[in-house]
């Protein structure tokens, strides 16, 4: 296209729609695959935390919940900012949308090291108890995701380097944004599940 802007992404065309959109559909699938593991994972503990009689470990009375609050209101928000980005994106503005994502990748990596300070500070293990396993396991296993998560934001911050800009469509940005929506919702269904409830029983 002679005279376009080479910073900016291309409107995509019938072409690339019909395609990325059987691949968004394919992703989404992905998606709902997860959250079945996900969901066995909280029966899982809603059924061992309701049967078992001593549930956490000796000395153990329960869990700090103000760091996990505070990482959890970032997380949170950080699926606002990827928002924000998409629409810095759609709107052909590469500046703007490299500079929320790259602070969305900057949340969600301040979420792992909160959670990694949570776990140096804790007094049970992995093998302290059903609750200890279980904890570590949820935790640990959503962590994975957010990690994950941002690896994949730097691919796709990386890509907006490439001469391409996008052309053949941004639905590698739309997979990727969902899936950090996906690992918040989680994350919010956690932290009731594992730190407010402890707290009201």
């Amino acid at each position: 296209m002679t005279g376009a802007n080479p910073d900016l992404p291309l409107n995509h065309t019938p072409g690339h729609v019909q395609h990325d959109g059987h691949n968004l559909t394919g992703f989404i699938i992905f998606l709902c695959s997860e959250s079945i593991i996900f969901i066995a994972f909280f029966a899982g503990y809603a059924v061992l935390k309701i049967t078992s009689p001593e549930w956490l470990p000796d000395g153990v009375e329960g869990l700090e919940t103000k760091m996990p609050l505070i990482n959890s209101i970032i997380l949170v928000s950080s699926s606002f900012v990827a928002y924000f980005a998409e629409v810095y994106l759609h709107k052909k503005n590469l500046w703007g949308f490299r500079a929320m994502w790259l602070l969305t990748m900057a949340m969600g990596s301040y979420f792992v090291y909160g959670q990694y300070v949570e776990w140096s500070e804790l007094t049970f293990t992995l093998s302290s108890g059903v609750f200890g396993g279980t904890f570590y396991l949820l935790t640990g296993f959503h962590g994975l995701h957010v990690i994950t998560g941002i690896f994949l934001m730097g691919l796709m911050l990386f890509r907006s380097f490439l001469p391409d800009n996008y052309a053949k469509g941004d639905m590698g940005v739309t997979s990727v944004s969902l899936f950090w929506h996906f690992v918040d919702v989680i994350w919010i269904i956690l932290f009731l599940l594992i730190y407010v409830w402890q707290r009201t029983t």
